[in-house]
């Protein structure tokens, strides 16, 4: 790291869709730098060199070997997320790993294994957990503020095209590890999980675009978790984004509904300012909170090792038709 100005460069592997708000948030947080970006479609990687005002590299080797980077950004699709991740670690980076964040609790294993023998971050991109209510609601459960816990609902209702869901590995490896994490941050780790899925308007994309699970907790509350790509909530009060804890003696909400552009994002037919608010806060938590001051991450891979648990839980209870101990 380049103390004298104490200015963290960091580097994208990957410029996919979720760039953009790294980029952002980069450019809100004081004391870092976007300095290079790296991506298997040249053409792209320049496209977002230039839009964001930095190197492109033409090897994800020269980007981690680049001595103005301190840490890189793992932005790429989920199966290579440990090599390109163990790259920068043995190259001498911090490293955010976007999730999910590896394909087997082995990766995420390993990728533990190799911060700590170099005494490096690596993080993982948990980035609901950083919203400020998300926190507050932990605050109030731990506090027993609410009384004794009963129910967590987390869901997620956003239509995606099928063009664009291609582009992932269905909803229950995209999207049920927000959730995943998310509960175990508010709730705790199951104890039981029961869980099924279904493909409903994709037409030659094969993965499910709806899953939905219920678990029991260690401290005996129950859980929901709804993750879909198959139709928007136009209701009243939609479940775009949830976040629901109820308890004995008061409850909490969280809804990503209540900050809301009228223009199109990435994938969303409209932008919820919380998504580019919770990465802003992840990263500056990364930079400051991690790498400057050396604390530990509020999410750590030893999280991600238990959130991978519950999905591997979840694709067995589908697979078997049964409720899973966990």
């Amino acid at each position: 790291m380049r103390e004298s100005s104490r200015q963290i460069g960091i580097g994208f592997i990957g410029v996919g869709d979720v760039a953009p708000l790294h980029a952002k948030a980069i450019e809100r947080c004081p004391g870092a730098e976007l300095v290079g970006v790296w991506n298997r479609t040249a053409e792209r990687g320049r496209q977002r060199a230039e839009a964001f005002g930095c190197r492109f590299h033409a090897s994800a080797e020269g980007l981690v070997n680049d001595p103005s980077v301190d840490a890189v950004f793992v932005l790429t699709n989920l199966e290579t997320h440990l090599p390109y991740a163990k790259l920068a670690l043995e190259a001498g980076k911090h490293v955010l790993v976007e999730k999910p964040v590896g394909v087997t609790i082995a990766e995420i294993e390993e990728m533990k294994r190799l911060a700590s023998s170099a005494g490096l971050v690596c993080m993982p991109g948990h980035n609901y957990i950083h919203e400020q209510s998300i926190q507050r609601s932990r605050e109030l459960i731990n506090n027993h503020d609410i009384g004794r816990l009963v129910s967590v609902y987390i869901m997620y209702n956003i239509h995606h095209a099928e063009e664009v869901a291609q582009r992932y590995p269905g909803v229950i490896r995209q999207i049920l590890t927000h959730n995943a994490y998310t509960l175990l941050y508010l709730g705790g780790p199951p104890v039981r999980v029961s869980a099924m899925k279904a493909c409903l308007h994709y037409q030659e994309y094969k993965e499910e675009d709806i899953a939905m699970v219920n678990l029991e907790l260690a401290n005996g509350a129950l859980a929901h978790l709804c993750a879909s790509f198959a139709a928007d909530d136009h209701s009243n009060d939609p479940w775009t984004i949830v976040a629901k804890v109820i308890g004995t003696a008061g409850s909490t909400r969280y809804s990503y509904r209540d900050w809301v552009e009228t223009r199109p994002a990435a994938a969303h037919s409209q932008t919820y300012a919380a998504s580019q608010g919770s990465i802003t806060n992840e990263v500056r938590h990364f930079v400051h909170d991690c790498v400057l001051a050396g604390r530990p991450p509020l999410s750590t891979l030893d999280d991600a090792i238990t959130a991978q648990r519950v999905i591997e839980a979840i694709e067995r209870s589908i697979e078997e038709g049964r409720t899973v101990e966990f």
